[in-house]
């Protein structure tokens, strides 16, 4: 399956750069400028790719013989119930938007999920019965809600949302049943974000979880009544990162996991009538990015990350003694739930090779003991022979100051040296992990691409020292770990120096143009999607609820000095270094990265005359989430790519 160079060239109409010539598909929802009509060929030729699906575990059903799960037949991704391993899908919800959360209320088969407009990040909470389809909204309709939490009754839901005043990250509580008489039981004063996270069997108190920054969160115990809110790890004096997962069987405590005496988070167990911290998981140096408790409260499990990889443990909750689960396939490991009766753990489980799925851990009546591993759904792959799909190897390479950069690398079968695509994570504070990535696969066969994949200083996994190292005035030296793959990439006899591309999105596409910035002498091509143009004009339009909690990570614009260092590394005020064609990729109701980031880039580089193509959805947010947007933007980047990255340079 190869795209011919000789028909991408023939297709492609060269427009003088500082001309714009515009048209619209998809209903007049896709905004294109300066792209090239996408031939026939090119859909062909990436339609099985673009017809991967995936089935991800949402929750139980009331009697766990069921299992509901989201995954897309249609445009978008809506909630099917599965009734047995390799069961059919039946389709409960048919919105024309993705459904987000999904919550099933203790004792019932209802379901409270969230559902946004446009990809405006404004979800409302809907409250859903199953057996009917039929859902009502339980929110004002304009607020921004998250971080849905039952109480153990199930007669009060508590969550997250800005109703107040627009921007406050406030924790509300309502019963569904008078959605009007919901109430605000702690408010944020700070702009940071808080959340419920576990409520006591009273239901009387929550753990509510505060969120500061990357290297800073506390966890409070809240009285609902009163709103009196104790703090009861973490602290302003000696920040640290606490995470909250659930009280333990007597609610005298609860289960965290925390860095104050690592450089990881650990799994540990607070116990408030005693105010003792004990840490459980000391022997694992990698953090623990997972946990669920059983209902009874006897036993638990948690997953960590192990440089990428997930691993799956079981936990005695009387005594702290876990075991791993050695089932469970090389890959990554997330929404972990035990069934109603505690005998099954329902795991959503991704590998290098599948898609996400969801599986089903059999559990025998020992804590730390299991029985087999059974998996319910099998996504459509496209009928590509997914076993052939390329694994990614995990290489360190040398930079500036000596530090040692994890990268996955994938390399397809090649004669000679192949291009490279360069691919940057978001976050900052995010991890590239090495998933089912049918993009790089993609890459890989129709265009002979090898695809790199760093997790440059500033990303998590790998310590609190590693995540800091990019903060306030040393965010260039992210960029530096670029040049210092390009440096590594020389070295490597089987990848082109002279043909590199990078790609990223939101933060990685910041680092997509800081790249262009300082080494558009090295590189080919480079594809920024919904990326920082400048912070100052990024931390002034952000949305309010967000803002405060950005400037923790990348500086106050407020202060002069920082102020200018901002101004000073911002990409769209340093356009004349860029001499890189550029694609910019954006969604016009982004509230993270609004689309004035994108076209203030656009605009100045056309200004110098500089090549760009640029593509903006009307009806998407921050990343496309309709698929027949997601085809046409897969397909205008394999042309982007084929026209300047993978001929040669003249």
């Amino acid at each position: 399956m190869k795209i011919k160079t000789t028909l991408v060239t023939l297709l492609f109409v060269p427009f003088f750069s500082h001309a714009v010539e515009e048209r619209v598909v998809n209903n007049g929802n896709l905004v294109l400028q300066n792209i090239p009509e996408i031939s026939e060929q090119v859909v062909s030729d990436l339609n099985q790719y673009q017809n991967i699906r995936s089935a991800p575990f949402e929750t139980f059903s009331k009697d766990g013989e069921s299992i509901f799960i989201t995954t897309r037949f249609g445009e978008v991704s809506q909630l099917h119930r599965v009734d047995m391993p390799k069961g059919a899908r039946h389709q409960i919800t048919f919105f024309k938007e993705p459904i987000g959360s999904v919550v099933r209320q203790p004792g019932t088969d209802k379901i409270a999920f969230t559902m946004d407009a446009g990809g405006s990040e404004y979800s409302q909470i809907f409250l859903l019965d199953p057996n009917t389809g039929k859902s009502s909204m339980l929110t004002d309709g304009k607020s921004r809600n998250s971080a849905l939490e039952w109480s153990e009754s199930g007669k009060w839901l508590a969550y997250q949302s800005t109703e107040r005043n627009g921007s406050a990250n406030d924790i509300w509580i309502m019963n569904p049943q008078s959605p009007d008489k919901r109430r605000v039981v702690l408010e944020s004063q700070d702009g940071s974000w808080w959340g419920p996270i576990d409520w006591n069997d009273k239901d009387t108190k929550i753990l509510a979880q505060q969120y500061i920054s990357a290297s800073d969160s506390r966890i409070f115990l809240l009285d609902v009544e009163s709103g009196e809110q104790t703090l009861i790890d973490g602290s302003e004096q000696s920040p640290s990162v606490n995470y909250a997962w659930a009280f333990g069987k007597d609610n005298n405590g609860y289960f965290l996991s925390t860095n104050q005496k690592s450089e990881f988070t650990q799994l540990a167990y607070r116990d408030i009538t005693k105010d003792t911290l004990e840490i459980i998981t000391d022997k694992i140096n990698w953090d623990v990015q997972g946990f669920a408790i059983s209902h009874n409260g006897e036993r638990a499990a948690f997953t960590t990350n192990e440089d990428g990889i997930s691993k799956l443990y079981l936990l005695d909750t009387k005594n702290f003694r876990y075991e791993p689960v050695s089932s469970i396939p090389v890959g990554l490991v997330g929404s972990i739930e035990f069934s109603p009766d505690d005998s099954k753990l329902a795991m959503t489980l991704n590998t290098a090779q599948t898609p996400s799925d969801t599986f089903v851990l059999d559990l025998k009546r020992q804590p730390t003991s299991y029985g087999k591993l059974t998996r319910w759904t099998f996504s459509e792959v496209g009928g590509l022979n997914t076993d052939n799909f390329v694994l990614p190897e995990l290489v360190r390479y040398p930079t500036f100051d000596d530090r040692q950069i994890p990268a996955f690398v994938y390399k397809p079968e090649a004669d000679g040296p192949r291009p490279v695509i360069i691919s940057i994570h978001g976050g900052p504070e995010g991890q590239s992990r090495p998933s089912f990535a049918s993009t790089y696969q993609l890459w890989m066969d129709t265009l002979g691409a090898a695809v790199v994949v760093p997790n440059v200083r500033g990303s998590s996994g790998y310590g609190k020292e590693y995540i800091n190292l990019d903060n306030g005035f040393n965010r260039e030296d992210s960029v530096k770990d670029i040049g210092a793959l390009l440096d590594w990439i020389a070295t490597q006899p089987d990848l082109d120096e002279n043909r590199v591309a990078v790609f990223g999105g939101s933060y990685g596409g910041y680092m997509v143009l800081a790249s262009a910035v300082h080494y558009s002498d090295r590189l080919s091509a480079a594809v920024d999607i919904v990326g920082i143009s400048n912070f100052v004009t990024f931390l002034k339009n952000t949305k309010d609820y967000r803002r405060d909690l950005r400037r923790v990570e990348y500086g106050d614009e407020r202060d002069q000095k920082m102020h200018d260092f901002l101004q000073k590394i911002s990409p769209s005020n340093s356009v004349d270094k860029i001499d890189v064609p550029m694609f910019v990729i954006q969604g016009e109701n982004d509230p993270r990265v609004p689309v004035s980031e994108a076209e203030q880039i656009v605009k100045a580089l056309r200004d110098e005359g500089k090549e760009v193509w640029y593509m903006n959805a009307l009806n998407e947010g921050h990343g496309y989430r309709k698929k027949e947007n997601r085809d046409v933007y897969q397909q205008a980047v394999v042309m982007f790519f084929e026209e300047y990255l993978v001929k040669p340079k003249q």
